[in-house]
């Protein structure tokens, strides 16, 4: 009933709770009601009804007018725990982003474009979907909708310091471990202890609280967290002291041993209970002249408000742990190169069995997610999927996140284009690559605007930058953009080394950091047309030094590490130009120089035949049989902006 007026979404929500109340009730409908038509509620949807109804009993005892419920974790994760994802459960929307609010009488959830449509899928007619999602706009639906006076409540470890700011409005009232890195975790506890000492404004301790900071700090995996390999975890590094909080009962005599824990020195670890920190941090702030650094996007802000008074705290976006490995060291680059040509071998194989498969008509979206994570397993070192698969076809591939389940699994067909954004963990790296392809004859529309996916891709890979350069979100979108064509996710993020798939501060948004030599970003742009396909080309590059014929030093550009050719009959090379068709040729030829020798190395053969025809070179535009983009497509891609506006 999404389209429906509120007064009959209000009048079902009403019958829902009277007959769990056991209550008899008269109603009494208006003609207005007769007016309304109910649009068909899919079988994704989850009924809520008895959430919503248990949380409001509980909003009521506690005197809330209003409780607020974010997608993440106490560490602020991006990827979470089943038992942390208190938002899904609330809402029945699986996205990776998103905030809900609920009132005594409204339930709302806001998630950014890439969701919208999935939003829309899995949610029951209790939920309003809201298509901005910054926190402005939560803050300004709280504002009108709150009455004065009315308190609101949060769980203060769920939101960072940086996205708490409505937390001072004033309508507020109130390990299982493994080791792969060449620095030991004693060089890289020196290291952080050397930014803090040269800091101008003299902190004398550092709070970590995002769970890749501690695992990289000292070498350490778990697996608290599906598709990440971190263990629940924070960590106060003061210039004498460590102080790492976990879960005691996980501890092992060797984890002692590797941690220096039976000591006292300034390189011997102190394990401290989980549930301690709060306790711990506010001892420590109660000493004289102390000083604690924290990064704003991921300290939570219940350690936030116990640092205390003001001077005591120093702030910064981002922890100088993680603007520290955001930068990887010659042996992370190299291992990382390697794990990238592994994974490759595994996509390869997915496309020549799809390509084989499709014709026959057996195959679905979700036997071909399943086909490469089993192809990725047998690859040395994989520790499974970096996240899950994004299999989609037709209509589902213009879901910019869609995952296929059982449910919603559509066959693989000829005639429809293919998605597939899939990565895997390996003990050296970790990978994410996305594919578009098409077994048939795809439509003139389909091809442009593949190819011009494909030129910001090209566009942004080689371009030519000073070092500190902040991304180059334009030249991804500027071939888009000049036939009115968009899209509503992000350009790009870092990828780490057996770490997070998405490692934040790297990336092409304003809130990353600058670029440096040695970091890995994902590059990824893509077009969706909504219940019709999507497109998405991603390939994560490491920023290398550039050579430059003239005036200049320390420039820098991207060198491609995910080695899988692109599909040739949906680029246009017509549209291509000449920088852009020679960049094309030597992608192609690094394919076969590095992927080649892998191939043989695993005995793939048909494999290795497969590539080389997919990454034969183009000898002049035009030369892929191309055709010129009819009027008609460019009235159907005047059309298509309609949806893809961001």
């Amino acid at each position: 009933c999404r389209d429906a007026k509120m007064l009959s979404c209000g009048w079902l929500l009403a019958l829902s709770l009277a007959a769990l109340a056991g209550k008899k009730f008269i109603f009494i409908l208006t003609d207005q009601c007769e007016e309304v038509n109910l649009i068909y509620l899919p079988s994704t949807a989850v009924n809520t009804t008895l959430q919503l109804q248990e949380l409001r009993e509980q909003m009521l005892e506690l005197n809330i007018s209003a409780y607020i419920i974010p997608g993440t974790d106490a560490h602020l994760s991006e990827y979470i725990a089943p038992r942390d994802a208190r938002m899904a459960f609330m809402t029945g929307f699986t996205g990776s982003a998103g905030t809900a609010v609920v009132t005594h009488t409204k339930a709302v959830l806001w998630t950014d474009s890439r969701y919208w449509a999935q939003a829309e899928r899995q949610m029951d007619c209790n939920w309003e979907l809201e298509k901005d999602v910054s926190i402005s706009s939560v803050v300004e639906w709280l504002i009108s909708t709150v009455p004065l006076g009315g308190q609101i409540g949060f769980d203060p470890f769920l939101f960072s310091l940086s996205k708490c700011l409505f937390c001072i409005h004033p309508i507020i009232a109130s390990v299982s471990t493994v080791m792969f890195a060449e620095s030991t975790w004693q060089d890289k506890v020196t290291l952080i202890r050397s930014q803090l000492r040269d800091n101008p404004y003299q902190p004398t301790a550092l709070l970590l609280s995002a769970l890749d900071e501690t695992a990289w700090l000292f070498n350490l995996r778990g697996s608290d967290i599906p598709y990440n390999p971190f263990f629940y975890s924070y960590t106060l590094l003061t210039m004498d002291t460590i102080w790492l909080f976990l879960h005691m009962e996980r501890v092992t005599e060797e984890l002692k041993v590797y941690l220096n824990a039976s000591c006292n020195g300034s390189l011997c670890v102190q394990l401290k209970s989980y549930d301690s920190v709060l306790a711990e941090v506010k001892k420590y702030v109660a000493q004289p002249k102390v000083k604690v650094w924290i990064g704003t996007e991921y300290t939570n802000y219940a350690l936030y408000e116990i640092i205390t008074p003001q001077d005591k705290l120093m702030t910064s976006s981002y922890s100088p742990v993680l603007t520290t490995k955001a930068v990887k060291d010659e042996t992370e680059q190299r291992v990382l190169r390697n794990a990238h040509v592994r994974d490759a071998v595994a996509v390869i194989q997915l496309l020549m069995w799809l390509e084989k498969a499709v014709p026959a008509g057996k195959e679905t979206e979700l036997t071909a997610a399943e086909y490469v994570n089993k192809c990725r397993s047998k690859q040395k070192d994989s520790k499974g999927p970096s996240f899950e698969t994004i299999s989609a076809s037709g209509p589902n591939a213009a879901l910019a996140h869609y995952n296929p389940t059982a449910e919603t699994s559509r066959r693989l067909t000829v005639d429809e284009m293919y998605l597939v954004d899939s990565g895997g963990q390996y003990l050296d790296g970790t990978t994410d690559i996305t594919r578009t392809v098409h077994w048939g004859t795809p439509t003139a529309m389909q091809r442009e605007a593949f190819t011009r996916v494909l030129m910001g891709n090209i566009e942004i890979s080689r371009t030519i930058f000073p070092s500190g350069t902040r991304g180059a979100e334009m030249l991804g979108r500027r071939a888009l953009w000049e036939v009115g064509l968009n899209y509503g996710h992000g350009t790009g993020h870092g990828v780490g080394n057996y770490f997070s798939v998405h490692e934040w501060p790297v990336g092409f948004q304003s809130n990353n950091i600058p670029f440096k030599e040695g970091m890995f970003t994902s590059i990824e742009p893509g077009y969706y047309k909504e219940n019709d396909f999507g497109i998405r080309i991603e390939d994560v590059v490491v920023i290398i030094p550039a050579q430059t014929k003239v005036h200049g030093h320390n420039f820098l550009t991207f060198d491609t590490v995910s080695l899988v050719p692109y599909d040739k009959k949906l680029i246009d090379t017509s549209l291509l130009s000449s920088e852009q068709l020679q960049w094309l040729n030597k992608y192609y030829e690094t394919i076969r120089e590095v992927v080649g020798p892998e191939l043989d190395k695993q005995k793939l053969y048909e494999e290795k035949d497969w590539m080389l025809r997919n990454t034969e070179p183009f000898t002049s535009p035009g030369s892929s049989a191309s055709t010129s983009i009819s009027s008609l497509t460019l009235i159907a891609l005047a059309v298509a902006l309609v949806h893809d506006i961001i």
